[in-house]
């Protein structure tokens, strides 16, 4: 009896040791495993069988793209302001061997090497260079990071700069640099508007002259036109008056009684008198020799 207990203990005891012996790795990971305390192999996601006592799972790496937010460091800018600057590193591990064994707490290590590179490269900027270049800033540190990191296993995606934090005296500075530009800026708009404004009106003005100087120019033009033709269609009744008594051959005494008419019409009712030749047959013969004329 007592054998048959000791079978199962033994058999249970190895059943749980085979279970433990089994190992399944999730998906996006990578466990590093040492036989007899050194680098075996790296285990992808999936079904794995451990030998007990000889391997051990030395380290479980996480292949996600991770980020780190590490605190705001102190930074001096070239022209010697001190601000703080806190950054965000977005990265992944792409070798896990390399980052389980080539350095030593290796967030530690990026969080540090962020700092003095951000520090090497705001170090060379102005203030101003600084608050305005925030991407070039970023593909610096980026490029400079991902270079550092590669014999880590550790790709650095992008680094962000999140906050750049002047001192208290410099942000007032600036805003008082600010309000400054803005009324200056308000300053020159009213002035142009009011330098468009009066050019609009002269022009305005300058276009209001010239059209009446061209509405009378034409009214003239219009009346002189309108008296040429007036001018020119009296003379034409005139001639057809002419040519319509010429082609009725009036008589003697018809051609001095229109002389007379004539002679009445020239006086226009202003001269008190009016001398007639006494031998109106005279005038009809002056008349005559008109009519031969014609």
């Amino acid at each position: 009896m007592a054998g048959i207990i000791v079978l199962i203990i033994v058999a249970l005891f190895v059943l749980i040791l085979a279970v433990r012996c089994i190992c399944i790795v999730p998906q996006a990971s990578a466990w590093i495993v040492e036989a007899l305390g050194k680098y075996h192999e790296t285990w992808n996601a999936g079904l794995h069988f451990k030998v007990p006592i000889i391997y051990r799972v030395a380290k479980r790496v996480s292949l996600k793209e991770q980020v780190a937010d590490f605190e705001p460091q102190p930074v001096i800018t070239q022209d010697n302001v001190t601000m703080m600057v806190d950054s965000v590193v977005f990265f992944e591990i792409f070798e896990p061997k390399l980052f389980t064994y080539g350095v030593e707490r290796p967030i530690a290590a990026i969080e540090n090497l962020s700092a003095t590179t951000l520090r090497n490269i705001i170090g060379s900027m102005t203030l101003d260079q600084t608050l305005t270049s925030r991407d070039e800033i970023n593909v610096q540190i980026t490029s400079i990071l991902d270079d550092a990191t590669d014999k880590w296993g550790i790709k650095v995606n992008r680094v962000e700069v999140k906050n750049i934090d002047p001192p208290r005296s410099i942000v007032e500075a600036m805003e008082k640099e600010m309000k400054a530009e803005r009324e200056k800026r308000a300053v020159i708009l009213n002035a142009e508007g009011e330098k468009q404004s009066a050019i609009t009106k002269a022009e305005g003005e300058k276009e209001a002259a010239i059209l009446r100087a061209d509405a009378v120019k034409e009214q003239r033009i219009r009346e002189a036109e309108g008296e040429a033709e007036a001018i020119k269609k009296v003379q034409q009744a005139r001639a057809e008056a002419i040519r319509y008594i010429s082609e009725a051959n009036p008589s003697e005494k018809y051609l001095a009684l229109r002389s007379y008419e004539a002679a009445e019409k020239m006086a226009d009712g202003q001269a008190t008198k009016i001398i007639v030749p006494s031998d109106l047959s005279n005038l009809a013969g002056i008349a005559k020799g008109v009519k031969e004329i014609l």
